[in-house]
């Protein structure tokens, strides 16, 4: 896996030793409830970062190589469509099932996310702007392990220290650029900004945000933060709150009935290693995802300064 992050501004020290940090929080293999793949995850920088660790405004270049791809794991899916998987929909539009892996539905890779956030995060450190994110209480995993099945899972993510005026009126809003960046992770669902769906069986009493002022050349502030600190598509000063839902791994460790590429029903075994619940893993991934949309609209704000 490997990408090309374009945009980061020059001279930015970057600490790569932090970036091999983030990268090992996503890195499949350290528990027994998410893939026992047992990948190394090293980041090589190939462009874009002098020796001294210095960003030089250029494109930054980096690859993770794969160290313990099993491709005959997958043999038995060969023509198979698993169920609630991309099997089938990608078979349709291309014409071809490789049935290798997920390929670009594998959340394998998401490590390229994860690389090019930890490298944005540090830039927007020297802003005062931070991002972390949760696993959310949920149904047991280790429950569904035992069973062979899979469950789905949430994360919060917050972003603090953005200043008001991020976001555009319309067609380039704050929260539609993160609801963007976070529905394109693989098993994605949902997201809610704020109070989020549970502001539809609200009153406009219970979820107003009323303003105030603690000190009179300070900006205003909310005294509470329904909106999720963007109003309008723009950030109000507030911390921006959401919540990302992952629906449950669809390879299940027990057999499945389903059809090939000739229509013939048929079952796909149980084998492979995958995560029971992908949200567990996808912690740094909403962080990296939240990271980098907040700093590619900080940088066409022109915000390169705190």
């Amino acid at each position: 896996m490997g990408g090309v992050l374009d945009g980061m501004p020059p001279l930015v020290h970057i600490d790569l030793d932090a970036v091999r940090r983030e990268v090992a929080r996503r890195r499949p293999g350290h528990g027994p409830l998410v893939s026992q793949r047992q990948e190394s995850d090293e980041v090589e920088i190939l462009s874009g970062i002098a020796p001294d660790g210095r960003t030089l405004g250029t494109p930054i270049g980096f690859i993770v190589r794969n160290r313990d791809a099993r491709s005959g794991d997958y043999a038995d899916y060969d023509g198979r469509f698993r169920p609630n998987h991309a099997d089938y929909t990608y078979w349709k539009k291309y014409g071809i099932h490789d049935f290798r892996g997920g390929g670009r539905a594998s959340a394998r890779e998401t490590v390229s996310r994860v690389v090019a956030g930890a490298i944005c995060r540090q830039w927007l450190d020297t802003l005062g702007v931070t991002v972390h994110a949760e696993l959310l209480p949920g149904p047991d995993i280790e429950a569904a392990v035992a069973a062979g099945d899979s469950v789905g899972g949430a994360v919060r993510c917050t972003v603090t220290g953005l200043p008001v005026g991020v976001g555009e009126p319309v067609y380039d809003k704050l929260s539609a650029r993160l609801a963007e960046a976070m529905m394109s992770i693989n098993a994605v669902k949902a997201f809610e900004i704020g109070d989020g769906v549970a502001a539809s069986s609200a009153f406009g009493s219970e979820s107003m945000d009323s303003f105030v002022k603690t000190d009179d050349n300070a900006d205003l502030t909310c005294a509470s933060n329904h909106s999720g600190g963007v109003q309008g598509g723009i950030s109000n000063g507030m911390p921006v709150t959401m919540t990302i839902h992952f629906k449950p791994t669809p390879t299940l460790m027990r057999p499945i009935e389903t059809f090939d590429t000739a229509g013939n029903r048929v079952t796909v075994p149980p084998k492979g290693r995958h995560d029971p619940c992908v949200a567990v893993r996808a912690v740094p991934v909403v962080e990296a995802m939240a990271i980098i949309t907040v700093a590619d609209m900080m940088k066409s704000r022109g915000c390169l300064t705190r």
